[in-house]
């Protein structure tokens, strides 16, 4: 059964998140560095680790688990769509999340200064807005792919925030057929779920799809679980465990082409 139709996600498989988030944490750190002196290095990983504290302590958290939104994600996302309740709850909880995020992360760098941490988190948010960083070989895989397979963009996370992404990479939706995103669905990757849904919109049987991700946990378990073929995105070599395996990995998105002539 040769292949109809390819499955990609989005953070750190087409978009360059991780780049995104580390570049505006250095910049907001290094706000707070010339004007107080603080260690900026110490405060951006100090920061990290309370939000990362603060985020789990919330009701909200095993919904954000099971849809897909990470600790940072929530420190510039409004959570302004998404028809499920928890939605609401994080919409009325983004504010303060990033105001304490901040003001916990300079106090555990020695400073007490809520006004700065409310600066710095309204600064962070700015800052990952004005970086849709995208890898550069992804519109030149996507430029060879779209009118030769159907395409679909399968990403976790909150509806407005991964819409946002993507309306920020001009063209980047015009490539996909379709699009889901799991905050509309109801649940994330790995969850069979969403991609039994994905390959109904799709018309198409787990063999004549391919699932294209960097996350073993979402990407590769979720497709495994439904018979679908997929490629794992090792761009920075990491060592598997064994326990996730994927059919193929590639360090490379160019490295497709390859696998997918034999799979057609």
């Amino acid at each position: 059964m040769s292949i109809k139709a390819i499955l990609f996600d989005l953070d750190d498989t087409l978009l360059w998140d991780d780049r995104s988030v580390k570049e505006a944490f250095q910049a907001t750190c290094a706000y707070a560095s010339q004007q107080t002196g603080v260690d900026a290095e110490k405060l951006e990983d100090a920061v990290r680790r309370e939000a990362r504290e603060l985020y789990e302590s919330y009701e909200t958290f095993p919904f954000t688990q099971m849809i897909g939104i990470n600790p940072f994600e929530g420190l510039w996302a409004n959570f302004t769509e998404g028809e499920d309740v928890n939605f609401r709850k994080l919409e009325q909880l983004a504010p303060q999340y990033r105001t304490q995020s901040w003001t916990k992360g300079l106090q555990a760098c020695r400073m007490d200064n809520p006004q700065l941490g409310f600066e710095l988190g309204e600064m962070f948010a700015a800052e990952r807005r004005n970086r849709p960083i995208v890898y550069e070989e992804t519109f030149t895989v996507l430029d060879k792919l779209k009118g030769e397979y159907k395409l679909l963009l399968l990403t976790n996370g909150s509806p407005d925030l991964q819409n946002e992404k993507i309306a920020a990479v001009p063209n980047l939706a015009s490539y996909f057929n379709h699009i889901v995103i799991s905050g509309n669905h109801g649940k994330g990757k790995p969850a069979p779920s969403i991609f039994q849904h994905a390959m109904e919109l799709l018309d198409i049987q787990p063999k004549e799809g391919l699932m294209v991700g960097d996350k073993l946990t979402t990407d590769i378990l979720g497709s495994n679980s439904v018979g679908m073929p997929n490629v794992w995105i090792n761009r920075h070599h990491i060592k598997r465990d064994g326990e996730i395996i994927p059919k193929y990995e590639v360090s490379h998105l160019q490295e497709l082409f390859g696998i997918i002539e034999k799979l057609s």
